[in-house]
C-alpha cells in the first residue's frame, strides 16, 4: 500500500526509526550481514510474548523468563529480562550501556565487533527462547491456538488453503 506507514510505536516504526539515521551507513557497511534471530530482535517479531499474544499464540504478552515484568518484547529481552544478564554484560562490554534500539544501530555500523556482539546476543538468547516457546507448545494446558490441529478439523482447515 503505498503512502502507508508504520503506527508511532509499532515494531515496524520502531526499527525504522532506529535505522533512518544510520541508513546511508548500514548501506555501505562492509561488515556483518542479517540473520533470522537478529532481524528478530530488530523487527520485535519472534519469540516475543506481546508479538505472540498480538498473532494470538499466546494469551497474554508476559515475559516467561522473569517473574516481575510487564510485557515481553524485543527491547525487554534486549536490555531488561533479568534471565539474560549474563548474556546482556557481554553485550554491554563491546556495545556500551545504552541498549535502545538506535544505539545499538548505530554500534552495530561503527565496527565488527559491536556487529559481532549483538548477532552473538541475539544467536545466544533467541534460541533458547525458541526452545522454551516450542517446549510449551507440547504442554497439554497450552493456549489452544498455540496447539497444532491435528485429525478431521486439520483436514478442513487446510482444505480451505488448496489452490483452485
Amino acid at each position: 500500500m503505498a503512502g502507508k506507514a508504520a503506527a508511532p510505536h509499532s515494531a515496524g516504526f520502531t526499527t525504522v526509526e532506529a535505522i533512518r539515521p544510520v541508513l546511508d551507513d548500514w548501506l555501505g557497511r562492509k561488515h556483518g550481514s542479517l540473520s533470522f534471530r537478529v532481524t528478530q530482535v530488530l523487527s520485535g517479531h519472534g519469540c516475543f510474548g506481546k508479538y505472540l499474544c498480538r498473532i494470538e499464540r499466546e494469551p497474554d504478552a508476559r515475559c516467561h523468563h522473569c517473574v516481575h515484568c510487564g510485557e515481553d518484547t524485543a527491547q525487554h529481552t534486549l536490555a531488561e529480562c533479568v534471565a539474560w544478564e549474563e548474556q546482556r554484560r557481554v553485550l554491554t562490554n563491546e556495545v556500551g550501556g545504552d541498549l535502545s534500539l538506535p544505539a545499538v544501530v548505530r554500534k552495530m555500523v561503527d565496527s565488527t565487533e559491536s556487529w559481532d556482539a549483538v548477532v552473538s546476543f541475539c544467536e545466544d538468547v533467541m534460541s533458547q527462547k525458541e526452545t522454551a516457546e516450542r517446549e510449551r507448545e507440547i504442554l497439554l494446558t497450552s493456549f489452544p491456538n498455540r496447539r497444532r490441529r491435528t485429525g478431521r478439523r486439520r483436514r478442513a482447515d487446510n482444505a480451505l488453503f488448496r489452490p483452485p
